[in-house]
């Protein structure tokens, strides 16, 4: 993948893609469960599944979908605030440790409903899949029943703190096993692809993050994070969703969208 060009799903493999999902891991706070970088770790393994994601735009002008991933720590105000006062539109993937460690920005969000759909990011950020062999060093959820306690106990969490149940799921990595995309399916749950990664797992620079999300096309589901506020790439995420904003885009929840494509 070349630099500075919006990341969109593919179902690829090789070192290239390694460095990608080793900065997402460690954007989600996953940094110790990857340890060093291991040649050993760079291919996808086998039988897993990256979705792709766009949505059909509805009524007048471009539309995007931004969702921000909350996997654990702490709470990037450099975005969430801006997002409150501009009213801008987002959908919140909140595991249960981000949720439980987080009630001021929990309540926040719960203040502007209208703007913030909290969505299913797990209970303790694990990848759905099946097997034993680690995915870029995370341990994975590894059964049927340990992927199914994630993501039911992530809609718990979700449920009890919104008053609402979730309807889209998305896992630590965005990679899943076949299998596991079956179970989710079976728990009535969407998996959330995406079709543009804003921030490498908020790995980037800030003008890096700006220039990839203020480059969205008009049906994108853009994915970043709101879980890193020490670092940079998260001035840059804000300040590509106001550009967005000042070419005219408008914002839209999953739950609003009809999905146009995954793979």
């Amino acid at each position: 993948m070349a630099a500075g060009r919006p990341a969109r799903y593919e179902a690829a493999s090789g070192s290239s893609l390694f460095v990608r999902r080793r900065d997402f891991l460690i954007g989600c706070g996953c940094a110790a469960c990857l340890g060093a970088a291991d040649p050993s770790l760079a291919g996808i393994p086998k039988g897993l599944v990256e979705p792709h994601m766009h949505f059909v735009p509805h009524g007048h002008g471009p539309q995007v979908a931004m969702t921000l991933d909350a996997c654990m720590g702490e709470t990037d105000m450099r975005i969430l605030g801006p997002l409150v006062t501009n009213r801008i539109p987002v959908t919140i993937f909140a595991t249960k440790r981000w949720l439980d460690n987080n009630p001021p920005a929990l309540a926040l969000l719960l203040q502007h409903k209208d703007l913030f759909d909290i969505q299913n990011h797990g209970a303790m950020h694990l990848p759905a899949v099946i097997g034993t062999e680690k995915v870029y060093g995370l341990e994975p959820a590894g059964t049927p029943d340990a992927v199914v306690a994630e993501v039911q106990n992530g809609e718990r969490a979700v449920t009890a703190a919104t008053g609402v149940a979730p309807t889209w799921y998305r896992d630590a990595t965005a990679l899943y096993s076949r299998d596991a995309m079956g179970l989710i399916g079976e728990l009535n749950l969407q998996i959330a692809g995406f079709s543009l990664n804003g921030d490498i797992g908020a790995s980037v620079p800030a003008g890096e993050a700006h220039a990839r999300i203020s480059a969205a096309k008009s049906g994108d589901v853009i994915i970043s994070h709101i879980n890193q506020p020490k670092r940079p790439a998260g001035a840059g995420v804000i300040a590509g969703i106001l550009a967005l904003k000042t070419r005219g885009f408008g914002f839209v929840h999953l739950d609003d969208v009809t999905i146009a494509r995954t793979a």
